[in-house]
């Protein structure tokens, strides 16, 4: 992902400052990256009028490809609270930041918040790696599907507008315990789904960012890249070793990720002996759209809707 120099950042403020202005909205201003994160803080804030909450990632963009505009950055750098990810994908935030022109900004990096829970990217047997220049630890971006992460993550949500808000800070106490009830519920659904299966392991012709959920309830899994892999296309090797896996485990379905194209988990299907397994999709949450939350699209929706998938795969 190209990275935006604090620089460049630095110019556009300037620039556009000195142009226009920035005018204090009276409102609270909250800004987040993705639809988890904002669908959290939307759910803890509730029915406050006095919030307006920006999910910068709205259109659809990936979240390792996504490229900040100029009113991005502006709304980022001068809200009451920012809440991130933080992982690699995040850091032109990280560079915005450094310029931002709210100095008391409340500011959350959630893989900070989940402190020891967060996990390194893991390379899994059969799974294309992709070549790095570095060999700085890189941390799996994806904490926000898992329920258990969830819990943990909107409790420092929580804490965030409480600071951001002080006036109504028992509301977003009261509002948090609400949702995390419904997130500790769905969470004992996913045991009861996953301890009462047949089968414990998924293989994905696709890109994997589950892992933070399969470790939650033990299940394994194989698959063609890591979570944040920029790869499209799978080497026949990958392809003939997912294929083989299929037909050991005796599997009838393979997963891959919402937006992306069939194409490696149709080869796998083809290369496989039974050559009938069915492509079952799991929703990441990467790009939803600003039009699909109009819809009605909420973070525990798509939770269960991805659970009525590991269902089916399990089985």
């Amino acid at each position: 992902m190209k990275r935006i120099s604090a620089l460049v950042i630095c110019f556009v403020l300037m620039f556009t400052m000195s142009a226009c202005g920035v005018g204090k909205n009276s409102k609270i201003q909250i800004v987040t990256t993705i639809f988890p994160v904002y669908d959290w803080v939307r759910e803890i804030v509730g029915d406050n009028d006095n919030i307006e909450i920006t999910m910068l990632i709205d259109s659809g963009a990936d979240l390792h490809s996504f490229q900040p505009t100029t009113d991005d950055i502006i709304n980022m750098t001068t809200c009451d609270m920012f809440v991130y990810v933080g992982g690699e994908s995040d850091k032109w935030a990280e560079d915005a930041l450094k310029e931002k022109q709210n100095k008391d900004m409340v500011i959350i990096n959630l893989l900070d918040a989940l402190e020891d829970g967060k996990k390194e990217e893991e390379i899994k047997e059969g799974m294309e790696a992709e070549e790095t220049e570095e060999e700085e630890i890189e941390y799996d971006e994806h904490i926000w599907l898992s329920l258990k992460n969830a819990k943990i993550l909107c409790g420092a949500i929580s804490d965030g507008l409480s600071k951001a808000d002080k006036e109504n800070a028992d509301n977003y106490k009261k509002n948090a315990e609400s949702y995390l009830q419904k997130l500790d519920k769905l969470d004992g659904e996913y045991e009861q789904v996953v301890s009462a299966a047949k089968n414990k392991t998924l293989v994905f012709g696709d890109r994997f960012p589950f892992r933070y959920m399969t470790d939650d309830y033990g299940i394994d899994y194989y698959a063609a890249f890591v979570g944040c892999s920029a790869d499209s296309e799978a080497s026949f090797k990958t392809i003939i070793f997912l294929a083989e896996k299929l037909d050991a485990l005796n599997l009838g379905y393979i997963i891959k990720i919402e937006g992306s194209k069939s194409d490696i988990a149709n080869s796998v299907i083809e290369n496989s002996k039974s050559k009938n397994a069915e492509i079952l999709t799991l929703d990441s949450m990467q790009s939803v759209t600003a039009e699909k939350v109009k819809d009605g699209a909420t973070y525990i929706g798509i939770c269960e809707k991805n659970l009525e998938v590991l269902k089916k795969a399990l089985n």
